[in-house]
């Protein structure tokens, strides 16, 4: 897919408050670490992952999207009348129905004539978002539309714990499966996407790739579906097979992307992937060729925030300077299913606006810039 008149006009993300160690995490889990001989820093050593961080318990997954995607507003200065879709990207969502869009398009403000959805996609949701809504732009069905998504995840941790200390008879290979479930971390996104004509950012979207291998469609699989506050998830993972087989579809993904953009690797600037922990990613990009020293990187103290990570560490790193203006950036992004999207971004301004979690009465509209000095490295 290319496009002539797609920009990644702004973004706006929330970050929980409370943060939540690797270590802390492992201290829960003492008796099962006792049993199975295993030392304490296992998780962050595998992982790679510092802390990851938690919405206050009963928080809606609707009520940061909101505040997310108000940020991404005020910072486009955009008439949110001209958009003219908006849809719910994330693995959480408030219920099965209605749709977690319908919410978040009332408090947002977003006119009637606006089409509201959520998409489910794993890893990719927020993704695939971006690039339905670049679809309807670049056909001329809308001006502008907007992507949201927030993911939760002290439910799946505090379950797998739950589980894990329950089952005395459980095996290191049986714990393996569960370690994915650990590094899971909170945080919410919006992106506003707009046509060129009203751009003030100028970031162009030039094209996006897709590939599925689904025939390892069962490698990363939750338990039955349930929404909200009240789902007691848990998440079955062969870890090694789906980063294996991940890698294997990002690399022929790469090769389409690199024909569909026209570019080689040199042309790239800087990169920003699905954040899932250290070593996935020094894999990823020393297959595809890239210089790990051009990515950005957030799982360190994010964990893996789902279908957030990517538009996330986006968010972050170009606050953070890692892009500059005619710079070509690429999202590299991979989800269990096996799915993989990968898009070209030519970079002009940053348009960010990112707050803390705080009460709503003591929130500075104004950007705060909270993220750890983390370089891309």
């Amino acid at each position: 897919m290319r496009y002539q008149n797609v920009c990644l006009e702004a973004i706006g993300y929330t970050l929980p408050g409370e943060v939540v160690t690797s270590i802390e995490l492992e201290r829960r889990l003492e008796p099962l670490y006792r049993r199975l001989d295993l030392p304490e820093g296992r998780l962050e050593l595998m992982s790679g992952i510092v802390e990851r961080r938690f919405w206050p318990v009963g928080m809606m997954p609707s009520e940061k999207s909101i505040e997310s995607g108000e940020k991404a507003l005020r910072a486009a200065g955009i008439d949110r009348r001209q958009v003219g879709a908006l849809i719910h990207g994330s693995v959480c969502r408030d219920y099965l129905e209605p749709a977690t869009a319908a919410g978040v398009h009332h408090h947002l403000g977003l006119p009637e004539r606006c089409m509201v959805y959520d998409v489910s996609n794993a890893c990719l949701g927020l993704v695939n978002g971006m690039v339905q809504i670049a679809n309807m732009i670049e056909l001329g069905q809308i001006r502008a539309g907007l992507v949201v998504g927030t993911e939760s995840g002290r439910q799946l941790v505090e379950t797998t714990i739950a589980a894990l200390n329950r089952n005395t008879s459980i095996t290191r290979s049986q714990l393996k499966r569960a370690l994915a479930s650990m590094t899971i971390g909170s945080g919410s996104c919006a992106l506003l996407l707009t046509h060129r004509d009203i751009s003030h950012s100028g970031n162009r979207i030039l094209t996006a790739t897709v590939r599925a291998h689904t025939r390892h469609h069962d490698l990363c699989r939750s338990g039955r579906d349930e929404a909200a506050i009240d789902m007691q998830p848990l998440m079955d993972t062969d870890s090694e097979r789906l980063m294996m087989e991940g890698i294997a579809t990002g690399v022929e993904t790469f090769d389409d992307f690199l024909v569909e953009s026209g570019w080689s690797l040199e042309h790239i600037n800087a990169t920003f992937c699905h954040q899932v922990g250290t070593i996935q990613r020094k894999l990823m990009l020393n297959e595809l060729g890239v210089d790990l020293t051009r990515d950005f990187t957030t799982v360190e103290w994010l964990g893996n925030t789902g279908s957030c990570a990517l538009p996330l560490t986006l968010a972050i790193g170009t606050q953070r300077g890692c892009a500059g203006p005619g710079e070509n950036l690429a999202l590299l992004g991979i989800g269990s299913g096996i799915n993989c999207i990968m898009m070209a971004i030519q970079w002009q301004r940053t348009l960010v606006r990112s707050t803390l979690d705080e009460p709503a009465e003591a929130a500075d509209p104004v950007e705060a810039d909270i993220a750890p000095q983390v370089s891309a490295s």
